[in-house]
C-alpha cells in the first residue's frame, strides 16, 4: 500500500515539474527557477525544520551536544538519503530482492522490520548483502501504513518463525524506528517463547519522541514520549523471560529525540553520533556490527 502512495507521490511531482516547465518556457529565467527551488527545496526544507526542533529539543538532553557543523552535516546526508528511500527504493524497488530461504546450512537468518510509513524497499543494501552471503532472511511489510503498533505483531511473528523453521536457528531480528517498538511488542505478546538471537534497533523511540506529537497516524500518539501505550510496553516488557538488545541511537536524529530515547535500560546501547535518521541504518560501522551478530555467541 505504502508503495502506490509514494508512486502516486513521485507521479505528481512529476507532472507539476513538467507543468510548471511548459508554464515557465519562454519566460524570463526567474519564473523557472522559482518554481524548481520550490519543487526541489521543499523537502529539504521540512528536513530542516525537524533538524531545528530536534536541536532545540536535544538541548534538554545529556550531552555531547552536536555542533552547528555535525547538525549541517547531518542535514545534508539526510537530504541526500531520504528521497532515495521515499522517492525510489519503496515505491519502485521493494520487490528487487525477495525474501530468501536455501536450503539450511547451519547459519542463522535475520529478520527485518522497517520503521513508519516504509517498507521493505528500505532495506535494500542489507538484503543484496544477505542475498551475496547466501544467508536466509525475511523483510515485512507492515500494514496498514498508519495503523496501530499491536496490528503488526502478527506480521512479525509470521516471519520470525519462518526463518527459525527454516534455519533451525534463533534469528537476529534487525528493526529500524517504529519497527523496534513493533518488535517488542511482538516479544511481549509471545511470552518470549519463540527463539531469537537478538534484537537490534536502529533510531528507535523506545522512551517515545517528541515528533509523535505532531503525527495523525493511529501509531503517533502510542509514540509520543510517556504514553500509556509505552508505559504499558515496558510493564510487559518486565514479566517476560529477557532478550539481548543492541540499541543504536544519535543525538543528530532527526525524527528520534531527545537521543536517549533511542535507549533501552540494559541493552547494549550504541552511540553513532552524528548521524541522522535514515543515515544511520545504513552506516558502515552500524551495518558491519550487526552482519556480524549473525555469528556471533
Amino acid at each position: 500500500m505504502i508503495a502506490r502512495w509514494q508512486r502516486l507521490f513521485v507521479a505528481a511531482w512529476c507532472v507539476a515539474a513538467l507543468g510548471w516547465t511548459a508554464f515557465a518556457w519562454g519566460r524570463p529565467w526567474p519564473w523557472m527557477a522559482a518554481g524548481w527551488l520550490l519543487l526541489l527545496g521543499s523537502h529539504a526544507t521540512v528536513l530542516g525544520l525537524e533538524f531545528l526542533a530536534a536541536a532545540r529539543v536535544g538541548r534538554q538532553g545529556p550531552s555531547p551536544h552536536p555542533t552547528g557543523r555535525q547538525w549541517w552535516r547531518a542535514w545534508l546526508a539526510e537530504c541526500g538519503w531520504s528521497p532515495r528511500m521515499w522517492a525510489w527504493r519503496q515505491p519502485f524497488r521493494s520487490r528487487r530482492f525477495p525474501d530468501n530461504f536455501p536450503a539450511a546450512d547451519g547459519r542463522r537468518g535475520m529478520v527485518l522490520v522497517h520503521g513508519f510509513a516504509g517498507n521493505r524497499g528500505f532495506w535494500l543494501p542489507w538484503l543484496k548483502a544477505l542475498r551475496a552471503d547466501g544467508r536466509c532472511f525475511a523483510a515485512v511489510d507492515l500494514e496498514p501504513p498508519l495503523g496501530g503498533i499491536d496490528g503488526f505483531v502478527a506480521t512479525v511473528d509470521a516471519a520470525v518463525r519462518r526463518v527459525h523453521a527454516a534455519t533451525g536457528r534463533p534469528p537476529l531480528v534487525v528493526a529500524h524506528s517504529m519497527g523496534g517498538l513493533v518488535v517488542r511488542a511482538w516479544w511481549c505478546r509471545s511470552g518470549g517463547q519463540v527463539p531469537v538471537h537478538r534484537i537490534v534497533t536502529l533510531a528507535t523511540p523506545h522512551a517515545g519522541t517528541w515528533m509523535a506529537r505532531i503525527g495523525r497516524a493511529a501509531s503517533s500518539p502510542e509514540m509520543r514520549i510517556g504514553s500509556a501505550w509505552l508505559q504499558a510496553l515496558d510493564a510487559a516488557q518486565a514479566c517476560v523471560p529477557p532478550v539481548r538488545f543492541t540499541c543504536w541511537y544519535s543525538n543528530c536524529d532527526n525524527m528520534v529525540f531527545p537521543a536517549a530515547t533511542a535507549t533501552l535500560p540494559g541493552a547494549d546501547n550504541r552511540a553513532a553520533h552524528g548521524l541522522a535518521h535514515v543515515e544511520l541504518a545504513f552506516a558502515p560501522q552500524v551495518v558491519r556490527h550487526t552482519l556480524a551478530l549473525l555469528d556471533a555467541d
